[in-house]
This record gives structure tokens, sequence and C-alpha cells, in this order.
């Protein structure tokens, strides 16, 4: 009886694994994103006030979000290179549509609406902008020349500044780090990456005088919080009470005051890794970044097996901007980085970014699953 059951196991097990293979979905990844996107409910079910209908809302968005990625898993990767360049002009034509009749909401000009739905086309971009820079240096010998690597730069400044006039820092940038990261895994000198930073910190009172003031108060906030407690330093204050209050096992699930008594505003958005940390403490904070480093680790792994340069830089960049996304919000959280209004990827509430995530990962087991396997 014992026997019988385990070949049934073993069976079922297999058409499983078969029918994911010819869904094109690379089974490692799947699993790693399936169990985020559990954790995602977890963690939503209890910063979200433990509200049903906030749940079945990012069920909903979920399943968009999985259906997108086995959809475009199926595209020969072939095919996004062809229309690479395409796509980059539709993406900043958008953005220039954006800042000419765009929604306005919460002081920012972000949104188009079309009527039956609308969209964040900025979000389009993260995925274009990679794939643009991918495309153009694939037709070039690496590394890149300093021609190529000027070209490369005007195409990520161009969508970068439309949206950071929006104003949207957080997407611009991670728009930046997305084509950034395809110069790098290119071959980019670390001489010439650190002349940039120089060059950036350089410029940096320019930059300053250009920024909106509440992004100079962010900044301000950033290096003293305490500075205004009850004020813009509010939100990373209880952050860190959160945090420091979840000490190494946590309070357990449900257990948040700094959430549940709504001291921490964003629970379920930005700041939810502060709600996470106190209920799950230091270990709970190390099986998430585990769980994050094995998605990491396996869009590297993707990208080492490609079998060209296009889709070797173009995987490589969406793993890297996966990882800006986890540092850049556990870095605000924790206080070590200014507020940027960057969601912690797959785990907060919100419909376009996970959308945008899944459709690298979509494109991530396209260039995986349609490989040529080459005779020994």
């Amino acid at each position: 009886m014992k026997t019988e059951m385990r070949r049934e196991q073993f069976q079922s097990s297999s058409l499983l694994g078969n029918l994911l293979r010819r869904l094109h979905i690379d089974i490692p990844l799947f699993i790693c994103l399936l169990l985020t996107a559990m954790l995602s409910f977890v963690v939503l079910y209890s910063a979200g006030g433990q509200e049903i209908s906030l749940l079945l809302r990012q069920l909903a968005r979920i399943g968009l979000a999985f259906m997108l990625m086995t959809v475009l898993a199926h595209i020969n990767p072939n095919q996004f290179k062809r229309y690479s360049a395409l796509l980059f002009g539709s993406g900043i034509f958008l953005l220039i549509a954006v800042l000419v009749m765009g929604q306005i909401g919460k002081g920012a000009q972000r949104w188009l609406d079309l009527g039956f739905f609308r969209f964040q086309p900025a979000e389009m971009v993260k995925i274009t902008t990679p794939m643009m820079i991918s495309w153009y240096l694939a037709e070039h010998s690496m590394p890149p020349k300093a021609k190529q690597l000027l070209i490369a730069g005007i195409l990520i400044i161009i969508p970068t500044l439309l949206i950071a006039k929006q104003p949207d820092l957080g997407t611009a940038i991670l728009v930046a780090s997305s084509g950034a990261g395809v110069l790098f895994f290119a071959g980019l000198s670390w001489r010439f990456m650190l002349s940039i930073l120089a060059v950036l910190a350089s410029l940096a009172p320019i930059i300053w005088h250009f920024m909106r003031e509440y992004q100079r108060a962010r900044v301000i906030t950033f290096l003293n919080p305490e500075a205004d407690p009850l004020g813009r330093g509010y939100h990373i204050i209880q952050s860190k009470i959160a945090i420091g209050s979840g000490g190494i096992y946590g309070k357990g699930w449900l257990g948040s005051k700094q959430s549940e008594l709504e001291f921490l505003p964003e629970s379920s958005t930005d700041f939810i890794f502060a709600v996470f940390a106190e209920e799950f403490g230091l270990f709970g904070c190390v099986g998430l970044l585990i769980l994050y480093l094995l998605i990491i680790g396996r869009c590297l792994y993707i990208a080492a097996q490609a079998q060209n340069t296009y889709n070797r830089l173009l995987a490589s960049s969406l793993g890297f901007t996966f990882f800006v996304y986890v540092f850049v919000n556990i870095g605000m959280v924790i206080g070590v980085l200014p507020v940027v209004g960057v969601p912690l990827p797959l785990i907060s509430y919100g419909g376009t970014s996970i959308v945008t995530l899944f459709a690298g990962f979509g494109i991530l087991m396209s260039i995986h699953t349609h490989r040529k396997l080459l005779p020994i």
C-alpha cells in the first residue's frame, strides 16, 4: 500500500514537472516566487489590519502577474531582441504623454487614464530600458568602448529624467539601476565606475539645487530624523522602533503593535518590512533574505547559462534590478538610505510593481527554457 502511494505521488510530481516545463516555467525560480507570494499573504493579513478584501485584491494581482509571466516565458527571446528598440521608443513616448496629460495624484503626475483602465508607463520602462541597452551593446564588441558607453548613458538618462520629472525618484533610481546593470555586466571597468561616482559626487550641489522641496526634506530627514520626530522623521523613527522591538525571535504572527495601533504609516506597502521584522524577528528576516538571495542567485545562474550576449546582459540586468529593489527598500526602512517610495518586492501590497517584476521573471524563464542544447 505504501509503495503504491509513493508511486502515485512520484507520478503526480512528474506530471506537474512536465507541465511546468511545457509551459516554459523554470521550476527552481517558480518555487521561490511561489513561496514569496505565499509569505506575502501572511504578512499582508497582519499589516493590512486583517482585511480579507485586501488579500483578495492582492491575490487577483498576483494571479494576473503569474499569467503574464507564463505568457512571456513562452515567447522566444529572439522576439524580445527584435522589438527592443520599438518597445523602448514606445515607453519614452508614453512617459512624455504622462507629463503632458497624465493624471495627478498626491502631488505627482504618473498615470495615464485610458478610460477602461489606467497604468503607470514608468513601470514598463523598468523592463524596456535594459532591453534597449542590451540590444545596443550586443551589436558591438565587449567590453564597450567610450562611444558605446556615451550612447548607452544617454539612453539611460532620457527615461530617468522623464520619470524624475513626474516626480517619482524611487522608480527613476530603479530605471537608472537597470540600465547601469547592463553596463556593469558588459564589462565596465571598476576604474570607470568609480570615476562616474566621483563626477556625481562633485555634481551634488547642482543636483541639490534642482531637487524639489520634499525631496530635500527626505535627505535632511535621513541625516537627522530626530530633528522632526512628529513630522517628517515620524515614519523612519516608528520603523526603527518596530524593527528593534522584534528582537531575535519576534512577537509572533499578528503581534505587530506598531501596525495594530497605527503608529507605523504605510505598513502594508513601503514599510511592510518593519512589520515583518517586528513579528518574526531576526531569524525571520534572515529567512526572508535567504529567499531573496535564492531568487537573485537563480537569475544570475540563468544569465550565466545564456547563449548569446543580448540574453546574458538582459538576464543579468533583471536580476540586478531585483537586488536593487530589495536593497533600497530594506535600506530605507532601517534608516541607512533616504525614503524614496520603493516597495518590498513581491511582499508589499500593490499591483504595478508586482506585475512588472513577474514580467521580468517571465523574460528570464524565456531566456533559460529556450536554450538550444549543444552536443557534447
